[in-house]
Formats: structure tokens, C-alpha cells, sequence
């Protein structure tokens, strides 16, 4: 997958790569990051790549693409440029859109650009789609931080985090954090050792809800390319994945995916942090353990 336009972000680039050839594309994702990270540029790939009809997505060259670039393609609907907020009639128009089948391409693809501005009505309408639209139907929903929008969106969605190359040092510091903490988790989750995973989770007990649910995005990302290099799906990954690809059984990816979600929703409730952490650490061994013999 042609990344090169989108400056620097060399992870998520290769996260990207690794699912387009692999698993293939989400239908939805949340591509969030301050102003100059580069979400525009990312939002324009991914459109071109989910209408794209050549070998290679994005391929540049057929009339999918072309028609993308130049911003007149029939599949692909834009919302939110005006600068106002985004009302549930709106949503609820874009709804009745996307059950109408694509004119050209296989997919239609709608980009909610400032997603954050759409008030809670609006996002539980989004939510309806989100859940229950038709197979064709893709969403890319820019925000400058995914925190914004509610836990029950941002868990129907994957979370695309990016990081301007000219940013404050302290932002990318964060974003790495985040991807080294996920990485630690995984390594414990491959591991025998439940009090290994408890050390790890531990010093979470004190952050806020919104930051631990980025964190929770990171790690079922990571989890998902997991699956994709255990499939022999392009794998250039890093040794944290690749040693759980070889030591965790596909059912319990597909599990600790499906526990990591549930817990991200509970993100949105008014419960600790530290709570989060122990019930974290609690299902992922009882997801470990039930697939011991």
C-alpha cells in the first residue's frame, strides 16, 4: 500500500500495510491527530485504496482513483468541511445514502471530517450505521483526538493516531509510550506469567479514562496485526508480535480482541481506572488459561 505521501508516522504506515495485504481494509476507522499530522493526506489514501479497482490499492491509475483524487467521484461523500456541527439530520441523510448501492466502485465511502462536532444524537445515529450498514458502506472520521467522540463509536471503529513530523516532542513521546506499553502487555499476554501481566497493568491504575482507552486502541491493534502475521500475512512486525504470533493460539487473539473491546466501551462509564486495570488483567488470564489443555 502507497503510504509515501503521509509524512513520517512509520508505524502506522506499516500497521496499514501489513492489513491491506493481509486481512484487508476496515470499514471504519477514526483517523484522529493535531493539526499538520497529516490526517487530510491519510484520509485521501485510504479513500482512493477502499475505491480503488486496480491490482494495487491505491493503484493512481484507474478511473477510481483518478476520480477520487480529483474530488468528483459519485462513491465518495464528504461531511463536516463547512465548519459547522454536524446535526443528526445530517447523519440520518447520510444513513439513507448508504442504502443506496455504489454507483462505480464496489464500495461507497463517506469522510466525516471534525467528526468531534457531531453532538451526542448524531453519533448514536453514526453508531446505528456503524453497526448495522450495509457491507459496502466504509467511514473515515476525522477528529483531532478520538477521545472525543463516545466509547460506543470509537469501539465500532479502529483508531488511526498520528503525529506530525514537526510536532512537540512530548506528543510523539506519548504516542510511543503508548505503543511500547502495548507491546509490553503483549509480551506478557504470550508469557506463562499472570503476576508478569498484573506488574504491567499495575502502574496504569492512576491514568485518566480517555488515556487508557487510546491505550486500549494500540493494544487491540496490535492484536489484530498479531492475527494477520500469524495468518502469513506480510509480517514485518515488531518482536513483540511476532513472538505472539507463534505463542498465542488464533482463538485467543480472537478472545483477548473481544475482551480488550468490551472493556474500551466500559471507558465511557463513570468507573476507575484501577478497576479497569484488575478486570483487564483478570479476563486476559482466564482468556489465557481456557486454552491450556
Amino acid at each position: 500500500m502507497d503510504l509515501s505521501a503521509l509524512a513520517g508516522n512509520a508505524a502506522l504506515k506499516q500497521q496499514l500495510t501489513q492489513q491491506a495485504e493481509g486481512r484487508g481494509l476496515s470499514h471504519a476507522y477514526i483517523i484522529s491527530g493535531p493539526p499538520g499530522s497529516g490526517k487530510h493526506t491519510l484520509a485521501e489514501i485510504l479513500a482512493q485504496a477502499l475505491l480503488c479497482s486496480g491490482p494495487a490499492i491505491p493503484c493512481g491509475q484507474c478511473a477510481n482513483c483518478r476520480k477520487a483524487v480529483a474530488g468528483i467521484h459519485p462513491d465518495l461523500s464528504k461531511l463536516g468541511e463547512d465548519g459547522k456541527e454536524i446535526t443528526v439530520a445530517q447523519i440520518r441523510a447520510l444513513r439513507a445514502d448508504a442504502y443506496i448501492r455504489p454507483n462505480e466502485a464496489q464500495r461507497k465511502v463517506y469522510w466525516i471530517d471534525r467528526a468531534h462536532t457531531m453532538n451526542p444524537s448524531a453519533q448514536n445515529t453514526m453508531l446505528k450505521l456503524l453497526e448495522e450498514g450495509p457491507p459496502y458502506a466504509a467511514f473515515l472520521l476525522l477528529a483531532e483526538n478520538a477521545a472525543t467522540l463516545l466509547p460506543t463509536v470509537r469501539s465500532r471503529c479502529e483508531v488511526l493516531s498520528l503525529t506530525p513530523t514537526d510536532s512537540d516532542p512530548d506528543q510523539g513521546a506519548e504516542q510511543d509510550n503508548h505503543i511500547a506499553l502495548a507491546a509490553g502487555i503483549l509480551e506478557r499476554l504470550a508469557s506463562d506469567s499472570e503476576s508478569a501481566l498484573a506488574a504491567c497493568l499495575i502502574p496504569l491504575e492512576k491514568w485518566d479514562r480517555d488515556e487508557f482507552s487510546i491505550l486500549m486502541d494500540t493494544f487491540i491493534q496490535l492484536l489484530r496485526d498479531t492475527l494477520v502475521c500469524q495468518a502469513g500475512g506480510s509480517c514485518q512486525a515488531s518482536p513483540a508480535v511476532r513472538q505472539a504470533a507463534q505463542a498465542l493460539p488464533t482463538a485467543v487473539l480472537f478472545s483477548a480482541i473481544e475482551t480488550v473491546e468490551q472493556l474500551r466501551g466500559a471507558c465511557g462509564f463513570h468507573v476507575g481506572t484501577g478497576h479497569l486495570c484488575g478486570w483487564l488483567c483478570a479476563a486476559l488470564s482466564d482468556v489465557k488459561a481456557g486454552s491450556q489443555p
